[in-house]
């Protein structure tokens, strides 16, 4: 099996059969993103605990490039510090922006293709720059 094939196998499962997909009711940030461009929709879900998550989910509609990005974001968060995952996500965003990042080891590699298309870039990162945001709004709600 050719790598191409593999990788967009691994964006198809993660499309149909996407991680972490819902609703969290004790969630302690919920942040949702809109790209008005394609017209895809992420919220981002986290619950934190001692700057631990513990728990994350995404929900939202789009294409099959944003929905397996925020199933693969959801899992590779969970049991991380904000800061992992805040770094997590920026290193994916860089990565496909050409900004010298690398992108996250595993299932993230699937999407490595998506930077021959810029005008899925935003797709791809839609749900790291909602969880990006979430790390963000979490830090504010802590020094209110």
């Amino acid at each position: 099996m050719e790598l191409d094939e593999l990788y967009r196998e691994l964006i198809l499962d993660h499309y149909q059969h996407p991680r972490h997909f819902g609703t969290l009711e004790n969630a302690s940030v919920r942040v949702g993103l809109h790209n008005p461009t394609c017209g895809d929709r992420i919220a981002i879900d986290l619950d934190i605990v001692d700057g631990v998550i513990q728990d994350a989910s995404f929900s939202g509609q789009g294409c099959s490039i944003s929905m397996a990005s925020a199933s693969m974001l959801t899992d590779a968060v969970i049991g991380r510090t904000v800061g992992e995952a805040e770094q997590l996500a920026q290193g994916f965003i860089d990565y496909l922006t050409d900004q010298q990042g690398v992108p996250p080891a595993g299932d993230f590699e699937a999407l490595n293709g998506v930077k021959k298309f810029p005008a899925r870039v935003k797709c791809a990162t839609l749900a790291h720059n909602a969880l990006r945001q979430a790390v963000r709004q979490w830090r504010d709600n802590l020094e209110a």
